[in-house]
């Protein structure tokens, strides 16, 4: 046989290479589909980020194995195959081309329409963008493109359960019933038409078995739990909005103070360096998180409870767990909203010892726009200008809106979240 020939009898080497890839990565890609479970648990939410970069590099695969496909022409199907069977395999081609390409594009509008914009790092390294403009269309727009990228990734997966059998099972059918149409050859040369145990078609079919053992053995890394060290942080000195959680203790005035003096209030700085927390859970995985904007406002003295202010302001963009996608989420409509509501406040003009440098705040915590009561214990040490300030306390994120659709649901993510407040703050 003639070089041109045998080329004509198989695929190009390139084309070989692109249809296994593009196989076996189809193949894991369903498996992790059925793992994800709705993306609610910490191991759901890492598996749907590596479906979404199994997804594009199916799409990058897909379309240069089109492109090689135009430009080069494929062998010719067996002339013995029935006319029926060669429209079929062309169809089936075509549908194959459509779903390749389609599914994963349909699954890059679901994200990029998303009300919780997660950002895609492809295998968590790489940033892959959204449809270009998709993500900042108006509503109901942008629940409408959802609407069409969810129905069209369902209808086109059941399209692929559907065509990847047929293909699967023409191709066998050929393999094992037909000795004079050798399809199978096309992409794994040498496999002898007919053969029930060529070694081709086993490799085939251990590849296939290890590609699915793959996808029930892969655990990525779920969300980081903890954050990373936080930076400085630098406190604007400016008053601020409404407040967080983080009342500051004025020292006892100096002896050389008048009456008067030392019954006001002092007035104090926030100190570079302090922090303002959160800790809760998701699937019984601990996450802690920060704020790395705030403003605080502070009026205190423990002589003077009654004249006693504390106003604090929270940037909520500014939440960091240690997850950047995660992190990103948080801004959604679905938690924090940020879009709408920005800032969160905590405002307390009522103080009560409880002890010996023991104290509660007691004021107001704005967030999403829902105001609710709120005590802050607090913990207060001053000497001379210097004071050091620590408090915890619990909130009810539900009570606050913060968790909508499927997340108002506890299972997953408690409804009770944990504030603490670690401060140093310098008299003014």
């Amino acid at each position: 046989m003639s070089k041109s020939a045998q080329a004509r009898s198989h695929y190009s080497a390139v084309a070989i290479v692109l249809h296994w890839l593009i196989a076996a990565a189809i193949v894991f890609q369903v498996i992790i589909a059925w793992r994800m479970g709705g993306g609610r648990t910490p191991e759901g939410f890492a598996l749907v980020q590596l479906h979404k970069s199994i997804g594009i590099t199916v799409l990058l695969l897909s379309l240069a194995r089109l492109a090689w496909r135009l430009t080069h022409r494929p062998p010719p199907l067996p002339a013995g195959m029935a006319t029926w069977e060669k429209v079929l395999a062309k169809v089936a081609h075509v549908g194959l081309y459509v779903i390749m390409i389609g599914l994963p594009i349909t699954g890059w509008i679901m994200v990029s329409a998303s009300r919780i914009q997660v950002p895609t790092l492809l295998y968590g390294v790489v940033p892959w963008p959204h449809v270009p403009g998709l993500a900042h269309v108006a509503e109901p727009a942008k629940s409408a493109w959802h609407g069409f990228g969810e129905t069209g990734h369902e209808v086109l997966a059941w399209g692929a359960y559907v065509l990847v059998a047929l293909h699967v099972a023409g191709a066998l059918k050929h393999q094992l019933f037909s000795k004079d149409e050798p399809v199978l050859a096309h992409m794994a040369p040498g496999t002898k038409p007919g053969a029930w145990l060529d070694p081709r078609l086993i490799g085939i079919v251990v590849a296939a078995l290890a590609v699915i053992g793959a996808g029930y053995a892969v655990r990525p890394a779920p969300p980081a739990s903890k954050p990373l060290p936080p930076p400085p942080l630098v406190v604007e000195e400016a008053p601020v909005e409404a407040p967080a959680a983080m009342p500051v203790e004025t020292p006892a005035a100096p002896a050389a103070e008048t009456q008067a003096e030392a019954a006001a209030p002092s007035a104090w700085k926030v100190n570079a360096g302090s922090t303002l927390g959160f800790a809760t859970a998701w699937g019984g995985s601990a996450i802690e998180g920060r704020f790395d904007r705030w403003t605080a406002d502070i009026l205190f003295s423990p002589e003077a409870l009654d004249k006693s202010k504390v106003s604090v302001s929270i940037d909520l963009t500014s939440a960091v767990s240690g997850d950047s996608q995660r992190d990103e989420s948080l801004q959604g409509a679905d938690w924090f909203d940020t879009a709408s509501h920005a800032k969160a406040t905590f405002t307390a003009s009522r103080f009560e010892k409880t002890g010996e440098n023991r104290y509660v705040a007691i004021g107001t915590l704005t967030l999403r726009g829902v105001a609710r009561p709120q005590r802050l214990p607090f913990t207060l040490k001053i000497e001379g200008d210097k004071a050091r300030v620590s408090g915890v306390t619990t909130l009810d994120r539900t009570a606050f809106g913060v968790g909508q659709g499927e997340w108002k649901s506890t299972d997953q993510i408690p409804a009770e979240v944990k504030v603490s407040v670690n401060l140093t703050a310098t008299r003014r």
